[in-house]
């Protein structure tokens, strides 16, 4: 481990570096117009939800050959058949991360996991190449347990994807629009989708996934609730689109990052982007010091996320009165690859004055949704 002080030549090897000192007829579909995006509160699901569902399996020839997602006890018994990249996602069939995955991979063997962790865990263990994760939404914002994840586990961004989300609202067949009085969905799409929820007049409920909430309508055939998920999970799991591009906001996009065990190489010849990750000791301008290294440098700077470090989140004030503050981490996207010397020499800069630093990841910028 390299020290703070230490300064790195090779940009493969700042790359790996911690630097640390301390058959119905289908309903017709509706299409909604656009509104504002708000946010509201969402119940808890009942724990059913998450019970085995082996008996409703062997009752739905729909969902009975559909793999269960991996879980972290699991892991050990998957085996690849080392014919095609295996890249994990989070969620179940027909979920997001599932066409993430694919236009990441388009040739892939995704494997669903039951959370974020058991797919870190899974690239980890060599039990498949790659995961594929949601690390923000441009209209619910950041997923902050991934940025904690990122930092607990030692994978390596190389990748990102951006995928248009379009949601729909599904149900049964024979059911319609004015006989639901619930949806259930990932709470992201719920508030991505709150207008159009509020105007129809039904009651949100949170599960983990979109694709889980469309298996459990269809499983339990429920006639009063509907899911938000998208039009692949409806021909998954066998359910009728009441409403498609539900969305309040057309532009809904999910940027979801590429792990892996090392890194790549960066280059200069296309657009790089490269995460990182650091602390700081308190004091007046000391953040605003740690943005000027790319400032005065010309590196564009593309996401800030500040989050709250775990192991000390409460810091004593040097002023005598036993007050306290809060102890941040700063993850921080740039428009630069680490091939680059001006990045390097920011870098280099930010040890300086930085308690912690790591370089999560040098990676080419996907320009598929520009």
């Amino acid at each position: 481990m390299a020290t703070a002080t230490s300064i790195v030549r090779s940009p493969a090897a700042l790359l790996s570096a911690k630097v640390s000192v301390s058959d119905h007829k289908p309903t017709p579909t509706v299409q909604f117009s656009r509104f504002p995006s708000k946010r509201s509160c969402f119940t808890a699901l009942l724990s059913s939800l998450h019970d085995n569902n082996n008996d409703d399996d062997n009752n739905n020839n729909n969902v009975i050959s559909h793999p269960k997602p991996l879980s972290s006890s699991q892991l050990f018994n998957s085996v690849s058949n080392g014919s095609r990249l295996r890249v994990a996602y989070q969620g179940v069939r027909g979920a997001y991360s599932e066409a993430a995955a694919e236009k990441a991979y388009p040739n892939c063997e995704a494997v669903p996991c039951d959370q974020f962790d058991s797919a870190f865990q899974a690239v980890e263990k060599w039990l498949v190449d790659r995961a594929v994760l949601p690390i923000e939404n441009s209209l619910g914002g950041s997923i902050h347990r991934n940025y904690d994840l990122l930092l607990r586990h030692s994978l390596h961004i190389v990748g990102e994807v951006k995928l248009a989300v379009q949601h729909c609202l599904l149900a049964n067949h024979g059911v319609q629009l004015e006989d639901l009085s619930r949806v259930l969905s990932h709470p992201q799409a719920l508030a991505q989708c709150e207008n159009t929820l509020t105007m129809i007049g039904l009651s949100r409920e949170a599960v983990d996934d979109t694709a889980l909430a469309a298996k459990h309508v269809a499983l339990h055939k429920l006639k009063d609730t509907g899911a938000v998920a998208s039009s692949s999970a409806a021909k998954i799991y066998g359910l009728n689109i009441l409403a498609q591009d539900i969305q309040d906001d057309c532009d809904n996009v999910t940027r979801f990052l590429i792990l892996a065990r090392e890194p790549i190489i960066p280059g200069i010849q296309n657009p790089f982007k490269t995460s990182i990750v650091f602390s700081l000791e308190e004091g007046p301008g000391v953040l605003f010091k740690a943005l000027a290294v790319f400032a005065l440098r010309q590196i564009n700077l593309t996401k800030i996320e500040s989050r709250p470090l775990r192991n000390q989140p409460l810091r004593a004030a040097d002023d005598n009165n036993g007050s306290k503050y809060f102890d941040y981490l700063f993850y921080v996207d740039f428009e630069a690859s680490m091939a680059e010397e001006r990045a390097q020499n920011a870098l280099r800069h930010l040890k300086e004055f930085a308690t912690f630093l790591r370089v999560l990841g040098s990676y080419p910028v996907d320009t598929t949704m520009m």
